[in-house]
C-alpha cells in the first residue's frame, strides 16, 4: 500500500522524519489509526461545544491549579444538576394533582330533577284484610303465626283507631289457599298518590299539574309513571322522560323555578306501635336534586321538609371533573350493569345492593331495577331488611363505589318561614276544605330555585407533566453548566461520530483491498536516495510534485492530509487519502501528488532539499 506523505514527515526535516520512523509500525495498526481519530473528534467536540468550563479544563494556557480549580466546579455543578433533575423526576413520577374552581355563566340553564317521597309508606284508610294478614308481621303488628300483638292494640285502642282495630279481627277471615300477595303492587296502592297531596303547583309562573312529574316508570298507573325508592312510592319532576321535555330556566331567584304546595295527610299515617324500617317518627316529606341521568337515593341523599313552613331552596349546579388514576381515583371505564347505562355513585350502589340481596335472599325490594322476584312482607322481614341494614352500616368491602370521572350535582341553601300565617289560616281552610289546625299540621309549601344563572366548575388539573419537567431540567441546565438541548444534540453527534469512527469505520477497513507485502513504512525524505523530484509545477491553487523512486514493488509512505494522490505509470486507486496499489509495479514507477493549498515555495534547493511551506 502506497500512503501519501504527512504534513509532518515533510515538513519537519531529517530529525523529525526518523521519529516519525520509529512511530510508523504503531501507526500503520488499525487500532492506533482509531486512537488518533477518536482523540482528533473529542478535541474538536471540546473546542466546539457550549457546556462551561469543558473548553477551561482540557486548555493548554491554562496552569495545573487553574485546570484543577475548573474540574471541581464543573463536578459540583453537575452533581447540583443531577439531584435537582431526579427530585424533578420524583415529584412527576408521583402524579401530582391540582384543584381548580372558577364560575362561568350560563343564558340558560337546566332544572334539576326534583324527587321527593312522603315519610309515611302506608295510608291507612287503604289497608285491607288481606294487606294486614299477610304484612302485619312485616309491619311489627302481629307474629309469624298471623295473631295481633297486644301491644300495638293497645296502641290502636288508646289512638282511637277503631276501623284498623276492626280489621284486625281474623276470627271469621280465611285466606286464599292459592294467594301470593304482590309487595309492588301493594305499595302503589297504599302509597299516597299525588293527586292527592299536590294542592298547587308552578314552573316560572306557569301553572303545571301531577302530570308533570314523573321518571322512568316502574309502574305506571292513570298516566303517572311511578318511581319507588325505600320510602315507597315517589315522584319526579323534570326527568326529561316519558315523553316530557327536559325544563330550562332563564332567570336565578325565587319564582324562576318550581313551587308546589303539598298537603302530607298526616291523617293517613300508619301509628307506631314497634321500630321497623317502614315506620316513621316524622311527617313531612324527603327531597332530593339530582341530575337527569341519575336515580334517586332519597333515604341516604335527601333532605327534609317539615310541614307548617315553606321552605326556600336555593341551589347552584357544580359541575365536577376528576382526573383518572394515578392522578387521582375517578371511574373513567362504562358501568358494567344491566340495570343502568350511565355510571355514578347511586347508580353503582342500587346495581351493588340488588345483586347482594339476589345473593343472599333470592329476590330484590321494590325499589330495585330489575324482573327477578320481588321479596314478600315475609322475606322482607326476615331476610332483605337486615341483610341491606348490614350491608350499608357495616360491610365496606362489598359495595365500593369509585366517583365518577364526570358529575354533576347541586349545592343547596335552605331557609324557611311559617306558614299558615293568622291572617291565611281561615283564607287556607276555606279553600281546601279543611280545618286551620289541619292546614297547619299538613300543609307546606316547597320553593326550588336557582341562586343565580351560573355554574361552579370544579375541576382537577394535572399540576406537573412533561412540559414542566423539560423546563425545569432546561433551565437548570442554562443555570449550572451553560446547556440547553442543542447542546444535547451536540453530544449526540459527537457518540454519532465516535460511534461512525469506530464501528462503521472498522466494517469499512475491513472490506478494504489487501496491502502490499511489506509492512515496512519509509517517509518520504527528499534529501536522501531513491527519492528525487523529478518534475514542478504550479497551477492555479494546486501545487503538483512528481517523485520518482527505485524501490522496486515496495511502496509504503506516510498519510499527508487533505493530499489527492494519482498514480501515473502504475495501476492505482484512492481511498480516504491512501494510494492502493492493485497490482505489482514495475521497478520504476511515478507518483503524482496534488497538494491542496498554495505553494509559496520556488526556492530549487528547498524543491530538491525538504519539501517545506505546503499550505494544508
Amino acid at each position: 500500500m502506497v500512503k501519501a506523505p504527512t504534513s509532518e514527515s515533510i515538513a519537519l526535516g531529517p530529525q523529525k522524519l526518523n521519529d516519525a520512523q520509529e512511530k510508523t509500525p504503531q501507526n500503520h495498526n488499525e487500532g492506533g489509526s482509531l486512537k488518533t481519530t477518536m482523540k482528533e473528534i473529542t478535541v474538536a467536540f471540546i473546542t466546539r461545544t457550549k457546556i462551561h468550563g469543558l473548553k477551561f479544563i482540557f486548555s493548554p494556557d491554562k496552569s495545573k491549579p487553574q485546570r484543577v480549580i475548573w474540574i471541581m466546579a464543573f463536578f459540583v455543578c453537575l452533581s447540583l444538576l443531577a439531584t435537582w433533575s431526579w427530585n424533578r423526576i420524583q415529584y412527576l413520577m408521583s402524579y401530582p394533582a391540582i384543584t381548580k374552581i372558577y364560575m362561568v355563566w350560563a343564558h340558560n340553564m337546566s332544572f334539576p330533577a326534583v324527587t321527593f317521597c312522603n315519610k309515611n309508606v302506608f295510608r291507612v284508610s287503604n289497608l285491607t284484610k288481606d294487606d294486614l294478614y299477610h304484612s302485619g308481621y312485616w309491619m311489627d303488628l302481629m307474629y309469624p303465626n298471623h295473631t295481633v300483638m297486644e301491644r300495638g292494640l293497645s296502641i290502636l285502642k288508646d289512638s282511637h283507631k277503631q276501623g284498623l282495630l276492626s280489621l284486625l279481627d281474623f276470627t271469621n277471615y280465611t285466606p286464599a289457599p292459592d294467594y301470593r300477595i304482590d309487595t309492588t303492587e301493594m305499595m302503589g296502592r297504599l302509597g299516597h298518590q299525588l293527586q292527592d297531596m299536590l294542592l298547587e303547583c308552578r314552573f316560572r309562573g306557569e301553572s303545571c299539574t301531577y302530570k308533570n312529574f314523573s321518571t322512568v316508570c316502574t309502574r305506571k298507573k292513570d298516566g303517572v309513571c311511578q318511581i319507588y325508592t325505600r320510602y315507597g312510592k315517589c315522584y319526579t319532576f323534570n326527568s326529561g322522560l316519558d315523553g316530557n321535555p327536559l325544563l330550562t330556566t332563564l332567570k336565578g331567584g325565587t319564582g324562576n323555578g318550581l313551587e308546589i304546595m303539598l298537603d302530607i295527610q298526616q291523617d293517613e299515617y300508619l301509628p307506631v306501635w314497634g321500630e321497623t324500617d317502614e315506620t316513621s317518627y316524622e311527617a313531612g316529606i324527603k327531597v332530593q336534586l339530582h341530575s337527569q341521568s341519575e336515580p334517586p337515593f332519597l333515604h341516604e341523599l335527601g333532605f327534609g321538609v317539615a310541614p307548617g313552613f315553606q321552605t326556600f331552596v336555593s341551589t347552584q349546579q357544580q359541575r365536577l371533573q376528576y382526573l383518572p388514576p394515578p392522578w387521582g381515583d375517578c371511574k373513567s371505564t362504562p358501568i358494567d350493569s344491566e340495570y343502568f347505562s350511565t355510571y355514578s355513585i347511586t347508580a353503582c350502589r342500587i346495581d351493588c345492593e340488588t345483586r347482594y340481596l339476589l345473593e343472599n335472599c333470592n329476590c330484590r325490594m321494590v325499589h330495585m331495577p330489575g324482573t327477578s322476584t320481588v321479596c314478600t312482607p315475609e322475606q322482607y322481614k326476615d331476610c332483605a331488611d337486615p341483610a341491606l341494614d348490614f350491608l350499608v352500616e357495616k360491610d365496606n368491602d362489598y359495595c365500593v363505589c369509585q366517583t365518577p370521572c364526570n358529575m354533576t350535582r347541586y349545592g343547596k341553601e335552605l331557609s324557611m318561614v311559617k306558614i299558615p300565617s293568622k291572617a291565611s289560616a281561615k283564607y287556607l281552610a276555606k279553600k281546601f276544605n279543611k280545618t286551620e289546625q289541619y292546614i297547619g299540621e299538613n300543609i307546606m309549601v316547597l320553593d326550588i330555585f336557582f341562586e343565580a344563572l351560573n355554574y361552579e366548575k370544579i375541576e382537577q388539573k394535572k399540576a406537573y407533566e412533561i412540559a414542566g419537567l423539560l423546563g425545569d431540567i432546561g433551565g437548570q441546565m442554562g443555570l449550572f453548566i451553560g446547556a440547553s438541548v442543542l447542546t444535547i444534540l451536540e453530544i449526540f453527534d459527537y457518540l454519532y461520530e465516535v460511534f461512525k469512527d469506530k464501528v462503521l469505520g472498522y466494517f469499512t477497513r475491513k472490506k478494504r483491498p489487501q496491502r502490499c507485502q511489506s509492512d515496512n513504512l519509509m517517509t518520504v525524505d527528499v534529501k536522501h536516495k531513491p527519492l528525487e523530484i523529478s518534475h514542478h509545477s504550479k497551477a492555479n491553487d494546486w501545487t503538483s510534485l512528481v517523485v520518482t523512486t527505485f524501490y522496486g514493488s515496495t511502496f509504503n509512505f506516510l498519510t499527508l492530509l487533505r493530499t489527492v494522490c494519482v498514480c501515473v505509470h502504475c495501476s492505482g486507486v484512492i481511498r480516504d487519502n491512501e494510494c492502493f496499489l492493485q497490482e505489482e509495479p514495475e521497478t520504476l514507477s511515478k507518483w503524482e501528488f496534488y497538494l491542496s493549498g498554495k505553494e509559496k515555495q520556488t526556492d530549487k534547493k528547498k524543491q530538491k532539499g525538504e519539501i517545506s511551506g505546503v499550505a494544508s
